[in-house]
């Protein structure tokens, strides 16, 4: 506010009718800050209660598209903000190394992949934790009344809550089956969220989740049946021919649209050869050029220790400039972005400084 204040005060000597005209400005834009919190709040509420577009360690997101923070995620796993948060080379590089003791368990210094496996399975672990957390925290907010249990009818006033309906007036149109007169793209996802509702409720279904049924449906990598649904819409995606599978070329193709220029033709030649790379080296697991659905069930599974090692293994392979199929310190700091997103500078600075 000072910054803002002292423009203002120098002007009032020599022209206080500028003044006027811009005080008048600045208090006629404050209804919309206001507006924009309000924006932001009603955003904040629907992220809590609705499933994440973006699941951490995780390979593939809800519309069929690489994770690119995939690696990163299970590499740094909570620590990923801290790391971020340092700006200081020096900081991050012996972060990195620590890092890097940790997962070379028999301290040889160097990462085989079984290694790599077992570090991997951990950061998944902690992945779950946090969004059991998480999802404690937003059951909460859905269950008002605390009768450890929230309807359909209930979470569905709390959603068009966010969508800038009245609670008592959407409650009461529920209550006596009346319409609700929501538009076509709200109507569209309350269908798939009560799709997923269906899946996340465990038989006897009753429409009623408890806190772990609501941890399945906000979370769908955590529940075999709801990564099943979470599959099938992948595939619905990907698949041209409709089949319910997919193949290669199905599975790079891009999103309709043109390039406008040939940095946006790198991005998306980048993209087409790691989709290839991805597809041929870990989802397509018996090498047949056609992923089903329960190869990419497998493929999705973050506890899944098959996956884990081949994926281990790829990291590795990255990295691997002595092609031992290990990873060592001085590899690791080189190729530090694509471990933690950030590149650090001067390596074999690095090395000499750290041992």
């Amino acid at each position: 506010m000072a910054s803002r204040q002292a423009p203002l005060c120098g002007l009032a000597p020599c022209c206080p009718w500028l003044l006027g005209i811009v005080l008048l400005v600045d208090a006629s834009a404050r209804p919309a800050n206001h507006s924009s919190a309000r924006e932001r709040a009603g955003n904040r509420e629907e992220n809590e209660i609705l499933p994440p577009d973006h699941l951490n360690g995780v390979k593939l997101e809800k519309d069929g598209h690489l994770n690119k923070d995939f690696h990163q995620e299970v590499f740094l796993g909570k620590d990923t903000d801290d790391f971020e948060e340092d700006t200081e080379p020096r900081n991050r590089r012996r972060k990195l190394m620590v890092i890097f003791s940790k997962v070379d368990l028999n301290t040889d210094r160097r990462i085989s992949a079984k290694e790599m496996q077992n570090w991997i399975m951990q950061k998944t672990a902690e992945n779950f934790q946090e969004a059991v957390a998480k999802s404690r925290v937003h059951f909460q907010a859905v269950d008002p009344d605390g009768d450890s249990h929230v309807s359909w009818d209930e979470y569905k006033v709390k959603f068009l809550v966010t969508k800038g309906h009245n609670d008592r007036e959407v409650a009461e149109k529920i209550k006596n089956k009346w319409d609700l007169n929501i538009n076509e793209e709200t109507q569209e996802v309350l269908e798939n969220l009560k799709d997923r509702w269906y899946l996340a409720d465990n038989p006897p279904p009753d429409l009623l989740l408890t806190e772990s049924e609501f941890l399945s449906f906000l979370n769908s990598e955590h529940s075999r049946g709801m990564q099943r649904f979470m599959v099938k819409e992948i595939i619905r995606d990907l698949d041209q021919d409709g089949d319910k599978q997919f193949s290669l070329s199905e599975f790079i193709s891009l999103p309709v649209g043109t390039v406008e220029n040939q940095q946006g033709q790198d991005v998306d030649d980048g993209c087409v050869r790691d989709r290839k790379r991805e597809f041929e080296e870990l989802i397509d697991a018996n090498h047949d050029g056609i992923v089903t659905m329960v190869e990419l069930e497998d493929y999705m599974d973050p506890m899944n220790e098959f996956s884990a090692l081949n994926e281990a293994k790829q990291m590795i392979a990255i990295a691997d400039e002595s092609q031992n199929h290990y990873l060592e310190p001085e590899e690791v700091l080189k190729y530090s972005e694509f471990f933690t997103g950030s590149k650090l500078v001067d390596y074999a600075h690095s090395m000499h400084e750290e041992f």
